[in-house]
């Protein structure tokens, strides 16, 4: 659902927030978002343990795929029944604090709780001075390597730069295998191409605010991927493919490259343990520049919340080093939690320190108006290209239709 139309349907209901239903006295619920098969486990399991230290007060949780997460809570806001707090892209958070729907949390939060936070993961959530959500999940992106496949091709090392990378890939693709896992389909097909862009020295937005997908860098990089596909340097049928297409053709060993976030190295563990795999740096393009892609997903508190107190309580309580622990390892995310960092399972984890290292070339997606339908635009752009399409003539109709929803907001 584009942001556009969620946009005008959350306007259409807005005079329905003063009547949500009345929630149960000491009762929390919450909207959840799955992350995998162990989300909703620990989330029962902190329902349990919160319940027991905070007697009087009980949590109801609503467990919902991400899929289908914004249409839920578009329908649930419109109609006033929305839960006292959620789980929410942080990308959609900028409409829900235009349409006021989302309560500043500055009045809970102190110096101390604050300092609980790396700051690079908190900063998203801040707009004009107030938080307005905290992360709860945080995630970056960088390349996994099959080191079997890279010892059948004679690679030594993984690749620095882009041109590397496409040598080695046809060194893999002379055994037989598939050189770069490239994904074509689904929800960050406009971040895969970003990685490429990013490394030319170009970013999504110019500094005029206008779209970067018409300069030259962007060009590049689009060239740059079409003419794998081209070669055949890629598994076939890109634009068939999502991430967990890609990763599962990774964890078979058919990929020798791929570009993902960390929770495929526990995927890998329980579900290939037998391959050897390393991760690297995202490649850099010819003036060495490169970027990674930083995730953060946020849990908010709602205006029309009856019961904020208990439900900031909540998330004081998920937000102590032993809950983000827990959560953080089980689903395979980055920690946010200052001291969590500091645990042996980061410290001594060499896929973990992989990617902790490219934070300071991570990107966000931008605090705008529309970032989604941009989005939108931009994986259409790239299908239509992966597929055959001419790169300028698709980049330059792709920022024009960018351009204009930026000038509408």
């Amino acid at each position: 659902m584009s942001l556009a139309k969620w946009t005008v349907g959350l306007l259409a209901g807005m005079s329905m927030l003063a009547l949500a239903a009345p929630a149960d006295a000491g009762e929390v619920r919450v909207t959840v978002a799955e992350y995998s098969a162990k989300t909703g486990p620990y989330f029962e399991e902190v329902k349990k343990e919160f319940e027991a230290a905070n007697p009087g007060i009980t949590i109801k949780y609503e467990v919902v795929p991400w899929d289908v997460l914004l249409q839920k809570l578009t329908t649930d806001i419109t109609a006033g029944t929305n839960a006292d707090l959620s789980i929410i892209g942080t990308r959609w958070l900028i409409d829900f604090v235009q349409q006021d729907v989302a309560e500043p949390l500055d009045s809970y939060i102190t110096p101390e709780f604050k300092d609980r936070f790396i700051e690079t993961f908190l900063k998203p959530s801040i707009m004009d001075g107030h938080t307005y959500g905290l992360p709860i999940a945080a995630s970056a992106r960088a390349m996994y390597y099959n080191k079997e496949l890279f010892e059948k091709a004679g690679i030594a090392k993984p690749p620095a730069t882009w041109t590397e990378l496409q040598e080695d890939a046809r060194k893999i693709k002379a055994i037989g295998a598939f050189g770069f896992g490239l994904q074509g389909k689904e929800i960050e097909t406009d971040v895969y191409y970003y990685y490429a862009m990013w490394s030319q020295g170009t970013e999504i937005l110019n500094k005029d605010g206008t779209s970067g997908l018409s300069t030259p860098g962007a060009l590049e990089a689009a060239k740059l991927y079409k003419s794998m596909i081209d070669e055949g340097l890629t598994e076939p049928g890109v634009t068939s493919n999502n991430r967990e297409d890609v990763q599962n053709l990774f964890k078979q060993g058919k990929v020798g490259m791929m570009i993902t976030a960390p929770f495929l190295s526990n995927q890998i563990k329980e579900e290939a343990p037998n391959l050897k795999y390393g991760v690297a740096a995202i490649p850099a393009g010819p003036t060495g520049a490169r970027g990674t892609y930083g995730v953060t997903d946020s849990i908010i508190m709602f205006k029309n919340s009856k019961n904020k107190d208990e439900a900031w309580k909540l998330l004081d309580f998920l937000f102590t080093k032993e809950q983000r622990a827990k959560f953080t390892q089980g689903e395979g995310f980055l920690p946010v939690n200052k001291e969590e960092a500091k645990m042996d399972y980061y410290v001594n984890n060499a896929d973990l320190a992989a990617f902790t290292a490219l934070l300071p070339d991570a990107r966000f997606a931008p605090v705008i108006p529309g970032w989604e339908e941009i989005a939108q635009i931009t994986s259409d752009a790239m299908q239509k290209i992966y597929l055959g399409g001419d790169p300028e003539a698709g980049l330059k109709d792709a920022a024009a239709k960018a351009d204009a929803v930026l000038k509408k907001k």
